[in-house]
């Protein structure tokens, strides 16, 4: 790998040396995938009518992290990949993806994933995933357009943890996620758009078994002149507690939009939503400067300590 491949996996994946130390893992890249490697409790397969593969782990299992970025480095690449997660009865396990797309070309290029989740009785899950963009020399944009389905059975956890903080031109975020009896959900979502970046974010969940749960957290900054669109949706259909927050930071010319909706179709649903957009309070960047930092530095303070 070169060093601008080696670079995206270190940005997306945390993967110093081009693959993980240990466990399981799928490198995409361009549109193929380069490198796989399963082990006794996770089964990487891939596809045989589109292009992605199925990662099976094994039940009642605990296996190291499961590794699965991709990465677009040619320009004019369009990529779509359908990758299929199914996390057996009673295991454990922390899967990292994430998609870094370096574009110096004069045509877009753009990665698509669809990814289906099935959390057996009882499993837990925690996702991450980072999208990530580079290289501004040619007019090529850099595009993600993810959709992910969450499917939870009794007893089930899934945490799932979205980054985007960096050169990602455009960007729509599809989630749709069913629970079952006692499964519970958090989602937690950080973004940053610059420039003329333009981010929307759709959520359904929908609470169907008894005493399940979900908690929806969106932290965004909009800079210059970008926009954002939000738009979370919990619909409570049995005895359950859901509580949706959203706090975005406005700064230069930017546009945000947070629309959350809560549907309460139980009588013992406990649903609650809060959202809140504005800019920088002045208090706070004077008294960080108190603390000998300047306007620019305590501004920068303020947004890394929002967005972690």
């Amino acid at each position: 790998m070169n060093n601008i491949e080696l670079n995206l996996l270190k940005e997306v994946a945390d993967m110093r040396m081009g693959k993980p130390l240990m466990g399981a893992f799928n490198i995409r890249r361009n549109g193929e995938g380069i490198e796989r490697k399963s082990t006794e409790d996770v089964a990487i397969i891939p596809k045989t009518d589109k292009p992605g593969i199925d990662i099976i782990v094994k039940p009642g299992s605990k296996p190291e992290d499961v590794h699965i970025p991709v990465i677009v480095t040619e320009s004019g690449v369009k990529d779509k990949v359908y990758n299929d997660f199914i996390i057996g009865e009673g295991a454990e396990v922390t899967i990292v993806a994430g998609c870094g797309i370096h574009n110096c070309g004069s045509h877009d290029s753009q990665h698509d994933g669809v990814h289906k989740f099935i959390l057996k009785k009882g499993a837990k899950l925690k996702y991450t995933e980072k999208h990530y963009g580079e290289g501004t020399e040619g007019a090529g944009k850099r595009i993600l357009n993810p959709v992910t389905i969450v499917e939870m059975e009794e007893d089930s956890y899934c945490e799932m943890e979205t980054v985007q903080i960096k050169g990602v031109d455009s960007t729509k975020r599809d989630l749709d996620a069913t629970l079952g009896k006692n499964a519970k959900i958090v989602i937690l979502e950080r973004l940053l758009t610059h420039d003329n970046q333009f981010a929307e974010s759709n959520m359904e969940v929908v609470l169907k078994g008894e005493g399940s749960s979900a908690q929806v957290i969106s932290r965004t900054v909009g800079q210059d002149n970008s926009v954002q669109v939000f738009n979370p949706r919990v619909i409570g259909e049995e005895q359950c507690t859901a509580h949706v927050q959203c706090d975005s930071i406005l700064m230069g010319d930017a546009k945000i939009r947070s629309i959350p909706e809560i549907a309460a179709e139980h009588p013992d649903a406990m649903l609650v939503h809060e959202a809140a957009i504005g800019k920088i309070a002045g208090d706070q960047i004077l008294k960080l400067m108190t603390l000998g930092l300047t306007a620019e530095e305590a501004e920068q303070q303020i947004l890394n300590c929002f967005l972690k």
